[in-house]
Order: C-alpha cells, then sequence, then structure tokens
C-alpha cells in the first residue's frame, strides 16, 4: 500500500507544474547518448507523448553527432571541432545529412509506436530554416580575434514556423532535423543545440530543454550547477570552467532567454525519463539557465537540493 501512496505522491508532486505548463511549447533537443540504447530512446518517446497529453506542445529538434562520427570514419574521412562545431566540408556534408535523415525517421517511428502521432522534417522543408554561412571567430592566447573557415556549417538567418504550427494544430509532434538552405540553394550543417534554441526564441517557448552527455553544466570546481543566472554563465565561459563542447549549449541557452524563452535546461539524456523528472518535480536533475536571479522562484528549491 506505501508503494501505491508514494506513486500517487509523485502525481500530486507533478500537478503545480503539469497546470502551468497546460498550453505551453517546449522545445527539446534531443541527441547523444540518449539516442544510443533502446531503453533510453523508449524512454525519451514516453516523456514527449505524455508532455503533449498533459496539454503541452512540444517541437523536438535533433542531432546525430556520434553517428555521423562514426559515419565519416568509415568513410575515411576525419572529424575535427571548433569551439564545439564540427568543421564540414562537401563530403562530410553528404555523410551528415544522410544520417540526421535516417535518423529523423527512426524518431518518427519510435513516437508512433509508442501511441504518439509525430512528423519529421529537416530545416530545409517550408522554408522552416534559412541559413547562411557561419563566421567563426576564435581569440588565440594573446586574446587576439581570428577568423577560421569551418566549412558548410551554418547559422540561421530567418525562421518560417508556419509549417509547425500547421502540425502541431493538427495534433503532430514535429521533429526536425538540423539541416538548412540558403536562399542561393547551399546545404548548411546547423548544430542541434543552436537550432533548438533559435527555433525556441522563434516560437517564444516557455522551455528549452538540452538533452547532453553529462549531468548538467558545471562550476570551476566541477561540481553541478543546479540553477545558473545568465550573468554567472558568462563568467564560467570567460573563466573557461564552461569549456568547449558545452560553450554552445549554454550560448543558445542565454540566446534563447534573450529572445524571451522562459527558462533553458541543460539535462543529463543518459538518465532515462530525465525530461520528466527536470520539468515535474522540484529539485530537477539538472541545470536549469535563468535570465535572472530574482525571476526564479524555483531557483532555490533547486540550490538546496544540489547541496
Amino acid at each position: 500500500m506505501q508503494n501505491l501512496i508514494d506513486k500517487a505522491q509523485v502525481l500530486i508532486e507533478a500537478l503545480p507544474y503539469i497546470q502551468r505548463f497546460r498550453g505551453k511549447t517546449f522545445v527539446i533537443k534531443y541527441g547523444g547518448h540518449a539516442m544510443l540504447t533502446p531503453e533510453l530512446r523508449a524512454g525519451f518517446a514516453e516523456d514527449v507523448i505524455l508532455l503533449q497529453a498533459v496539454g503541452v506542445d512540444v517541437v523536438v529538434v535533433h542531432g546525430g553527432g556520434p553517428q555521423i562520427t562514426e559515419l565519416i570514419g568509415k568513410l575515411g574521412l576525419k572529424s575535427s571541432f571548433v569551439r564545439g562545431m564540427r568543421v564540414t566540408d562537401a563530403a562530410t556534408m553528404d555523410a551528415a545529412e544522410m544520417v540526421l535523415q535516417k535518423i529523423n525517421k527512426e524518431i518518427v517511428a519510435l513516437i508512433s509506436r509508442k501511441g504518439g502521432r509525430a512528423v519529421g522534417l529537416s530545416g530545409k522543408d517550408g522554408d522552416l530554416l534559412i541559413a547562411r554561412k557561419l563566421k567563426m571567430v576564435v581569440k588565440d592566447g594573446n586574446g587576439r580575434a581570428t577568423n577560421v573557415d569551418i566549412g558548410l556549417v551554418g547559422e540561421i538567418a530567418e525562421i518560417n514556423p508556419a509549417v509547425l504550427a500547421t502540425l502541431r494544430e493538427a495534433g503532430f509532434i514535429p521533429v526536425i532535423a538540423p539541416v538548412g538552405h540558403s536562399r542561393e540553394g547551399d546545404t548548411y550543417n546547423i548544430n542541434a543545440d543552436v537550432a533548438a534554441g533559435e527555433i525556441a526564441g522563434a516560437l517564444k517557448a516557455e522551455k528549452l530543454i538540452l538533452l547532453t552527455d553529462v549531468e548538467g553544466v558545471k562550476d570551476d570546481k566541477g561540481k553541478l550547477v543546479a540553477s545558473l543566472e545568465a550573468g554567472r554563465a558568462r563568467k564560467l565561459i570567460a573563466s573557461g570552467a564552461i569549456g568547449e563542447g558545452m560553450i554552445p549549449k549554454v550560448e543558445c541557452c542565454l540566446k534563447a532567454l534573450a529572445a524571451g524563452v522562459g527558462r533553458a535546461h541543460v539535462i543529463d539524456g543518459r538518465l532515462r525519463h530525465a525530461v520528466l523528472l527536470e520539468i515535474f518535480t522540484d529539485a530537477g536533475v539538472g541545470t536549469e539557465v535563468i535570465a535572472r536571479t530574482a525571476s526564479a522562484r524555483r531557483a532555490g528549491v533547486r540550490a538546496a537540493a544540489a547541496r
């Protein structure tokens, strides 16, 4: 009987969050190790279906980094990264697009098997993501800025979310592969975290949720930060405490907040049902990124839980 009571208590804890988020939009970036086992894939599909069932409008943007790296290795190509961005030549772009389209349909099929309704698309569909070549600037050890050409990596110039509205109104979960094209017809690889953040901003989403391969954002002592205010995030980036792979994730969270997204979350995709645990519990399981400490009613709860 106590087990049943405990299960009821879980639902009671989730109730205020369900009430608060009904009718809101969540953009979830899905990728990394969260894709690599049947259990984690099933758990993610169940999470997004449950969110939709309680009235949350869900948009999924997926990556495919490990799978892309595996394929280009088999093709005899090399992987290299600059500030967390994959250097992409024409052959790598072809491989990335092929992998992302395959993953896209697998996610859609899994959601369908679990009882949901989803439609897969890329940024090329409906001119969803109009892109241009990303101009990467890095600083050397002396602080001097240098332009670095990382190939067919794009930044988003324009978002046309009409196709997403059509799908959501019809009861479908949009599942987006982060490939965009320019007005001239060039195809660009877009970092999935960045794409998710930009889409969240365009939709004025309540939440941006990034699934990662670590617990969340950590401070200069290696401790998980439960609630991270934007100003502190910038300081951790400047000091180097937030490193290469985490930089684009945190930067896209900050940009999304500036564009009107309510809150952003960086959570561990290796933990089954991480999305539900982050959203529907008081303590959460990852890092919640917020614009200002004063706006974070939940920050105190999360900080106390992390101590």
